[in-house]
């Protein structure tokens, strides 16, 4: 399996801006119903976030990820709903951050609000394919993100290696599940056959090449 690449990093090592999807997305919802606030003020709300946020960031380079993980949320807590691409950065960066303290539950959630304020989000999709992946039961869907972030950036190298890479750990996977049925299956089926004097070895079962079904023959030994 590959290790974590660069993505573990919040989304701002990379520039000072805010890293703000070009298209429209979707506003989140607080607990709290927020009173009707001017725009002037929503603007002052949002700036007292982006502040927060690049403190966050600064302890983030630091590897000081608890208290990274403590000024994310009070951005979060700070940015208004409005501002649905800021949150979903934050989200994202929060994420890194759990990540790094492998605590890949929070990372986990916070992927999944960062994707669903936008589902375009390329960065925090590869992030939550990555934590799917390490948690070593979820392949189906660390694939299904992998493959929706090549839909997304056709050049991302690291989707195309583990896209690759996981097809053949679930085909293997599922070969290996397959058996241990089968194995079930026949222990089950000797125990009802063997008052009648039979056993599973009395029964032949071949595999249909083109419709990948099973068929079973009866056969005297």
């Amino acid at each position: 399996m590959s290790e974590t690449m660069d993505n573990n990093g919040s989304d701002d090592d990379y520039e000072d801006t805010v890293d703000t999807p070009t298209h429209e997305t979707k506003s989140g919802s607080d607990d709290e119903v927020i009173a009707v606030l001017s725009e002037e003020e929503l603007n002052e709300l949002r700036d007292k976030s982006l502040a927060l946020k690049s403190e966050a960031n600064d302890r983030f380079r630091d590897e000081l990820y608890d208290e990274s993980i403590e000024l994310y949320t009070k951005a979060l807590d700070t940015c208004p709903p409005e501002f649905g691409a800021d949150r979903a950065v934050v989200h994202s960066n929060r994420s890194a951050a759990h990540l790094h303290c492998h605590r890949l539950d929070e990372a986990l959630n916070d992927c999944n609000e960062a994707i669903l304020l936008d589902d375009h989000y390329v960065k925090a999709i590869l992030r939550r394919a990555q934590i799917y992946r390490q948690m070593g039961n979820k392949l189906d869907e660390s694939l299904k993100d992998y493959e929706r972030v090549l839909e997304l950036d056709t050049s991302c190298a690291e989707a195309k290696t583990a896209s690759n890479e996981l097809r053949h750990e679930i085909n293997e996977r599922n070969e290996r599940l397959k058996t241990e049925m089968m194995s079930k299956l026949k222990d089950l089926g000797n125990l009802v056959l063997r008052p009648f004097g039979l056993s599973t070895d009395n029964f032949k079962m071949s595999q249909n090449g083109e419709t990948g079904g099973y068929s079973v023959n009866f056969q005297n030994n």
